[in-house]
């Protein structure tokens, strides 16, 4: 029988912020231009598949702050939920397979 893990509720609210706040940071990405700097697109076909990018503009300094942002949070919440206080109960095959059942846990309430 599976184990089951009575994590506290600031580790699960962690967890879970971490994971909308790298959905956040996904869907900002994706909606970006390719580079960060202004960059002439380019068309390369001799390598094992042809590479191509259009010409990027480039992030408006808002759009960088608003990753660097993104990405000091993500940080800063892995930090919180790997050196959680919980975690120090809990030793050896079982920590792998508590961090694991985080990641899928439900929502807190």
């Amino acid at each position: 029988m599976a184990a089951t893990y009575d994590f506290p509720s600031d580790l699960l609210a962690g967890q879970e912020e971490l994971h909308q706040v790298r959905a956040e940071l996904l869907t900002l990405l994706k909606r970006l231009p390719w580079s960060v700097d202004p960059q002439e697109g380019f068309s390369d076909d001799h390598g094992w598949r042809k590479r191509e990018r259009p010409a990027s503009p480039g992030w408006t300094p808002d759009e960088q702050a608003e990753v660097e942002k993104l990405r000091q949070r993500e940080r800063e919440l892995a930090v919180f939920v790997t050196c959680h206080r919980y975690w120090k109960d809990i030793s050896g095959p079982d920590t792998v397979d508590a961090r694991m059942r985080l990641k899928h846990a439900p929502e807190p309430e």
